[in-house]
């Protein structure tokens, strides 16, 4: 019952309104007959180790509403800006029977592009009147973006919102110029107007059919699934080391050790690797190769 929701991830850096902007647009989505669940991901602390999870409280008029559901979650720790179970989760939610599935990411900047790893098209926010516009234009973020809005371009910002617009236009054409395929379009908007929505989400409708068209969207999902085969195994080595009483034992020396500098951490490494017979031991020579 999964694979037929529009799955939409959307950044963008912290203070450029994503919250607002979800909820204005996910009342036009449930107006027009959709029905939405928003996947937010919140930091967790570092200190205290919990999260505010206040997603719902940005977002009054569609948390309110049947036809949506917010789920807010912590990162726990796991990098990219998403949660270590947000794929399961909006693939729970297209089940469950939402069309679209919106994955707002924690706002971490240029290495907050693991969300591109699980949806269909990945939408940028960026802010004018933060400084010179084209410090946005960091390669890592936006060269996986499929679509680049200018948020917050109401009031005395339309003018300035419609310079960076062309900037950026400019900027991305140079950038993946010589890329087949889709161009991300860079549009303005505003989520406490609405202004520019129905334009957005246009752009987000012609992705999905351009890309079904060419192949891209079905090649593009089933990458996405090996990725996520090796995610889980990552993860579960991980849980199994931590899982046996033994070896918990072994890597707590073995941390000991790196931190008062008695042995290299890549030594350390190749220890733990070794005993899961994945690589080997310390003092193992390599197999000879040819004499030169």
């Amino acid at each position: 019952h999964t694979g037929r929701a529009h799955r939409v991830g959307i950044s963008g850096v912290p203070g450029v309104g994503k919250s607002t902007f979800i909820d204005a647009l996910g009342m036009k989505l449930v107006e027009a007959g959709h029905h939405v669940a928003v996947l937010a991901v919140d930091p967790t602390s570092s200190v205290s180790r919990g999260s505010i999870l206040g997603d719902k409280t940005r977002m009054q008029r569609l948390a309110r509403d049947e036809r949506a559901f917010i789920r807010p979650s912590p990162t726990s720790g796991s990098l990219g800006g998403v949660g270590r179970k947000s794929r399961e989760t909006l693939l729970l939610c297209e089940a469950a029977g939402y069309d679209v599935v919106l994955v707002e990411t924690v706002g971490v900047g240029q290495s907050e592009t693991l969300v591109s790893e699980m949806v269909d098209v990945y939408l940028v926010l960026m802010l004018t009147g933060a400084g010179d516009e084209l410090q946005g234009i960091k390669r890592g973020i936006l060269e996986v973006a499929d679509l680049v809005a200018i948020n917050k371009a109401d009031g005395d910002n339309v003018l300035p919102a419609e310079r960076a617009q062309r900037e950026y236009a400019a900027a991305l054409h140079l950038m993946r110029g010589g890329r087949a395929g889709w161009a991300p379009p860079v549009l303005t908007c505003s989520g406490r107007t609405g202004a520019g929505l129905d334009a957005l989400w246009d752009e987000v409708l012609r992705h999905r059919s351009e890309e079904t068209a060419a192949g891209r969207l079905q090649a593009k999902r089933e990458a996405q699934q090996v990725r996520w085969l090796w995610s889980l195994v990552d993860d579960g080595v991980k849980a199994a080391l931590h899982r046996d009483p033994g070896r918990r034992a072994e890597l707590a020396a073995l941390e000991e050790d790196v931190r008062h500098g008695r042995l290299p951490a890549v030594r350390a490494a190749q220890r733990v690797l070794a005993s899961l017979g994945l690589g080997r031991a310390q003092g193992a020579e390599p197999p000879a190769g040819p004499k030169r």
